[in-house]
């Protein structure tokens, strides 16, 4: 029997240093808490030392833990990428195409932008897959997609196009207390839960897209229930199980029954951007986009949806 610590044992570890309680740490993760308990004291058994220090109200890492984390973190990293790098590699090539991804929400300018170079005949094929906001900067930088459509903030090692900015709305049940108001501000919303995120997501962009923490420092609290896509998060809502902010193209994107979209006056505004490797050059049909993208926004301006011409 092997007593070599497995990759998922380690992204529990990782989890767990985030959150320094077992109880959080396993609702993100959708196990046990003994589960994972178990999981720690077996890594803790592979590796011969002692990570954790445990006691009735909190967790914190051992200085072995400490100086163990960023290996662990680095493990992790090396495993994910070694699964994209093997995607690619089962891709056929294609020189003349474009493999963008993105997802729902994130698409609608872009696709705009697209279609009208398209039509000029100005612009490669491309083709669009499916990518949602956990993995969108992952297939980047594994250079399983040319591009990502997606809205920010993106982490180090990635370079953007921006494409249009846009006032974000709190979506809310239309039972909520707050659903007849016609502007919100973060205040307003201070004691509300918001829908969670997966643990694997980018936590700079969560605490974007949360408002996390808020103006006054205080931390948002999350539900139990986690969604990924629009459409996910916009189902739970509807039920009453806490809110989400999106971007105003997501207004029209997902006219869901028993939802309000609500602008919040104080709320930062979002930037949907094409995102890709700034460590890989871009092909020459991916750069030939790229070209004709920056010169049409360029000339047209378009750096608001209602800017973009349809």
């Amino acid at each position: 029997m092997t007593t070599d610590p497995s990759a998922h044992q380690l992204r529990l570890l990782l989890v767990l240093a985030e959150e320094l309680h077992f109880g959080r740490a396993a609702r993100r993760l959708f196990i046990s808490q003994p589960t994972l308990s178990r999981q720690i004291r077996t890594l803790e058994e592979h590796l011969g030392v002692p990570l954790v220090e445990r006691s009735t109200r909190r967790v914190e890492l051992t200085p072995a833990g400490e100086a163990l984390l960023p290996r662990a973190r680095a493990v992790v990293d090396a495993v994910d990428a070694l699964r994209g790098a093997a995607k690619v590699q089962a891709r056929p090539a294609a020189p003349d195409r474009v493999v963008l991804g993105g997802y729902v929400s994130g698409l609608p300018a872009l696709r705009i932008l697209v279609e009208d170079l398209r039509k000029r005949h100005e612009v490669p094929d491309v083709e669009w897959r499916a990518v949602d906001p956990v993995e969108q900067a992952r297939v980047v930088l594994d250079g399983e997609v040319d591009g990502v459509a997606c809205y920010g903030p993106m982490p180090e090692g990635i370079r953007a196009l921006q494409l249009a900015t846009e006032p974000r709305f709190a979506c809310l049940a239309d039972t909520h207390p707050l659903a007849n108001r016609e502007a919100l501000t973060l205040a307003d919303l201070a004691d509300q839960p918001v829908i969670g995120f997966p643990p694997e997501m980018d936590r700079e962009w969560r605490d974007f897209w949360a408002a996390d923490p808020r103006p006054d420092g205080s931390p948002v609290r999350y539900t139990d229930q986690t969604g990924i896509t629009l459409e996910a998060c916009v189902s739970l809502v509807s039920l009453g199980n806490g809110i989400r902010f999106v971007s105003e193209s997501s207004r029209g994107l997902m006219p869901w029954p028993g939802i309000r979209f609500i602008p919040v006056t104080d709320l930062p505004p979002c930037t949907a951007m094409l995102a890709w490797s700034a460590s890989r050059p871009p092909s020459h049909a991916f750069g030939m986009l790229l070209h004709a993208l920056s010169a049409y926004i360029r000339t047209a301006g378009a750096v608001t949806v209602g800017s973009i011409k349809r």
